[in-house]
């Protein structure tokens, strides 16, 4: 039976959502749903020992994939995870739930309107963000929207889908996977900036979708810091737009 949807979970030491329940929502809502689907999660070298309750859960859940990679960032497994999917659609969502799955039933519709590429979006004003996250999310807009796609408002939603071929043609052109840097604990990149342009360079029909987004991450092993990578993205935006002048993306 060919699958409509393969919703691709990157792990890295969740281990504390994995504990509240993420897995059991994420079940309880697709049993609901009329169309098929399976759910690949990229374990991406934990080491809090999530991923022993993912392996459990796994084996007692039909539809739910478990592979395992070497650690390699957020980017790296999701790619993964689409070299395993055999979906029409890729939909990439993380394991906190921050934007709950049901909220793909509002993405879904536009793909039957000939749209390649819907993705979630928080909006302009992130109600449910902290006011050091308000202020650092309006300067990576700004300074995103001078360079690069200014008609998008959230490139940093982790609640995104397209269609199959088009995320096998774009994922392995991102720079954070052609350069294969060994990443180093929690890493966050500008990947979906670099992914949403390559769709819009590449003549996809993009579709920017508000969804539900409260921040529901309890995990304690990412050890993140949210101003050196708002720093960190930036220099990325600009080695984007770099590429692009300079014909790095240009298709053969």
């Amino acid at each position: 039976m060919k699958i409509k949807l393969s919703i691709i979970i990157p792990n890295y030491n969740e281990k504390e959502n994995l504990e509240r329940g993420v897995l059991e929502q994420v079940d309880n809502y697709l049993k609901k749903v009329d169309y098929t689907w399976e759910v690949i999660i990229n374990e991406d070298g934990s080491t809090d020992g999530g991923d022993k309750i993912i392996e459990n859960f796994v084996r007692k859940h039909p539809g739910f994939r478990l592979i395992k990679e070497k650690h390699g960032g957020k980017a790296a497994g999701i790619w993964h995870g689409i070299q395993e999917a055999q979906g029409e659609i890729v939909l990439f969502t993380d394991m906190d739930q921050s934007t709950p799955l049901k909220e793909v039933a509002k993405l879904l519709p536009w793909f039957e309107q000939g749209y390649d590429v819907v993705y979630g979006s928080r909006g302009k004003m992130r109600h449910n963000f902290p006011w050091f996250r308000q202020i650092t999310s309006w300067g990576f807009r700004v300074f995103r929207g001078f360079f690069l796609l200014r008609d998008v408002v959230d490139t940093q939603c982790g609640f995104k889908a397209m269609r199959l071929p088009l995320a096998k043609k774009i994922f392995p052109k991102l720079s954070i996977i052609t350069k294969k840097n060994k990443a180093q604990g929690w890493t966050v990149s500008a990947y979906d900036v670099e992914m949403l342009f390559l769709a819009e360079k590449f003549g996809s029909k993009l579709k920017e979708v508000d969804v539900v987004w409260n921040d529901e991450d309890t995990s304690t092993g990412k050890n993140r810091n949210f101003i050196s990578e708002s720093f960190d993205m930036l220099k990325q935006i600009l080695q984007v737009k770099l590429n692009d002048l300079t014909g790095k993306y240009d298709q053969k």
